[in-house]
């Protein structure tokens, strides 16, 4: 049996943030489809990861949609960064935001 541990950091503090920008020349793209895309290029630099929170600029709908105490930035950005988010992939200028956890096998 493999008893492989993963750490999963929780502090916003503790790793780098990283912004990927991508264009997709798509104006069928949906949400399915970009988080699709956010995931493969997440896999990319990570090969365990998890979309924390998630925007879709086309209609103003995000995850999660709960309030997150009595902050002054959206309750999705507050979320994913108190849970240690360390990568956004924002496709095509904010049509959708991926905030997301990758996290480092020890």
């Amino acid at each position: 049996m493999d008893n492989k541990m993963t750490q999963i950091f929780s502090d916003p503090g503790n790793a780098a943030h990283e912004v990927i920008e991508e264009t997709i020349d798509d104006p069928e793209l949906n949400l399915q489809q970009a988080k699709d895309l956010a995931k493969k290029i997440a896999l990319k630099k990570c090969k365990n990861c998890m979309i924390l929170s998630w925007k879709n600029g086309k209609t103003g709908e995000f995850y999660p949609t709960r309030e997150c105490g009595t902050q002054k930035i959206p309750a999705w950005i507050y979320y994913a960064q108190v849970r240690g988010a360390n990568l956004t992939i924002n496709i095509n200028d904010g049509e959708y935001i991926f905030m997301i956890l990758t996290i480092q096998d020890f």
